[in-house]
């Protein structure tokens, strides 16, 4: 039966489809740490993300302007986050949870404003479905790599350009420098400080992005809450991933294959409660005992003050 399962090609395509809104902000915070900065307001700029893109989706008439806007919005709460815990340095947790509790009230109290308690319209435009020529054709491959969201094979692509941008240009480089050790690349003439914002504002739109996909590629509306902790769950995978983007690719995967699991095994006779628990039960295990010790970079979460 669990072979039977297992060849499924809807199985493995709703694994891509559930691995996206975690690769995403998990990739986005590979660019945060990697640059010395903890970001775990990732949940709540999914938040964002995803409410202002339904909201400009809807009120521009097209999904690519609401994919616009709500990156914007993601480079914007996360400039202010920068701007707290870089420039100011306050504690990053403190204001990353702060920014999440903000984020969860703020979209709850519009999305009641705007579009009250009936929910966001339907009709609102969403990010289109890709049918690839030729892949969807493929027995088994196709159902799963031909026919997804545009928003999946953005993400394979994003996946590839940073894991290039990040090791194998100057500017990767020196993003990782400063999370390494800041005061030697500040001694080297580097800033800091832009170059934190700039990997700061980088996590931001990815995981806005993320919350986009959500909002405008799943589901065509906003809900409350409807990141559902994967924020969080992608900074697991992050970790998981050792802070390399295919890393963080390949534990989204982990968690996107064991949400995809659940989904199916639904009603076959086993405790909903139970499938319901599978995807978390999985990502702990994986944390845990699946995987070799995971060292941060050295100056993660430590704020820079070249006065000192």
């Amino acid at each position: 039966m669990l072979w039977d399962t297992l060849a499924r090609p809807d199985l493995w395509a709703a694994t891509l489809a559930m691995a996206t809104p975690i690769a995403l902000p998990a990739l986005g915070g590979t660019f945060s740490e990697r640059s010395g900065v903890v970001n775990i307001a990732m949940e709540g700029i999914m938040l964002i993300g995803a409410f202002f893109g339904v909201l400009f989706s809807f009120y521009t008439h097209s999904a690519w302007l609401g994919l616009l806007g709500a990156l914007l919005m993601g480079a914007l709460i996360s400039a202010l986050f920068a701007y707290v815990t870089v420039s100011l340095g306050a504690d990053q947790v403190i204001v990353g949870m702060s920014i999440n509790i903000f984020a969860a009230g703020l979209t709850a109290f519009l999305l009641n404003t705007i579009f009250g308690y009936g929910g966001t319209p339907r009709e609102t435009p969403a990010l289109p479905n890709l049918t690839i020529p030729g892949i969807s054709d493929i027995p088994f491959v196709g159902p799963i790599l031909g026919s997804q969201n545009v928003v999946v094979y953005l993400m394979f692509f994003l996946v590839f350009a940073s894991h290039y941008f990040l090791f194998h240009t100057n500017l990767g480089l020196r993003i990782r420098a400063v999370g390494e050790n800041p005061q030697a690349a500040d001694t080297a003439g580097l800033n800091v400080r832009n170059l934190r914002y700039l990997g700061v504002m980088i996590g931001g739109m990815l995981s806005s992005l993320g919350g986009v996909y959500l909002a405008l590629g799943l589901l065509n509306s906003f809900e409350v809450n409807m990141s559902g902790g994967r924020g969080y769950i992608a900074m697991a995978a992050m970790i998981f991933g050792k802070w390399t983007p295919f890393g963080s690719l390949g534990a989204a995967l982990l968690f996107g294959f064991a949400t995809a699991l659940s989904m199916i095994l639904q009603g076959g006779g086993i405790s909903s409660n139970i499938i319901q628990m599978l995807p978390y039960a999985l990502t702990i295990l994986a944390l845990t005992g699946l995987v070799g010790r995971s060292t941060a970079p050295a100056a993660d979460g430590i704020p820079y003050n070249p006065n000192k």
